[in-house]
Parts: C-alpha cells; sequence; structure tokens
C-alpha cells in the first residue's frame, strides 16, 4: 500500500526526522555518556526527546535549505 502524493511532505519530515534523531541522539549518547551497559536505554531516552523537536523543525529547516541548494546549483 502506498500513501497518497499529497502526503510527501509529512512523510518526508517524518522519515527524515526519524533517522536524524536516531542518528545524532546515538553519537552524542556514546560521546558524552559512553558505550555501556546502559547505552540503549540512554539513547533511547534521548531520542525520545530530540524527535519531537526534529519533526516540526524539518518543516522549517526543509523549504529554506532547498532555496539555498537552488541559488548555489546550476539549473
Amino acid at each position: 500500500m502506498k500513501i497518497p502524493k499529497k502526503y510527501a511532505n509529512i512523510l518526508f519530515a517524518f522519515v527524515m526526522s526519524l533517522l536524524m534523531a536516531a542518528i545524532m541522539s546515538g553519537v552524542l549518547t556514546a560521546l558524552f555518556a559512553g558505550i555501556n551497559n546502559q547505552f540503549i536505554s540512554q539513547w533511547g531516552r534521548a531520542f525520545i526527546h530530540a524527535w519531537p523537536i526534529a519533526f516540526p523543525a524539518i518543516f522549517v529547516v526543509a523549504p529554506i535549505v532547498r532555496k539555498i541548494v537552488t541559488l548555489l546549483t546550476e539549473s
């Protein structure tokens, strides 16, 4: 089952924010808390806090980034 095209921007923001929040919270958890027995639970807590910020931020940031990329690239 495919999602209708009209939801493409929401799906993009959902997937992008999910992946970026997971990657960044994992990296920062490893850097600041270390990889230990509690790593997965600490990473999960960090992700739970990061993702609600990342999801709406994509809606604000993505159009700005698209404009910057358009200005910096040839048509």
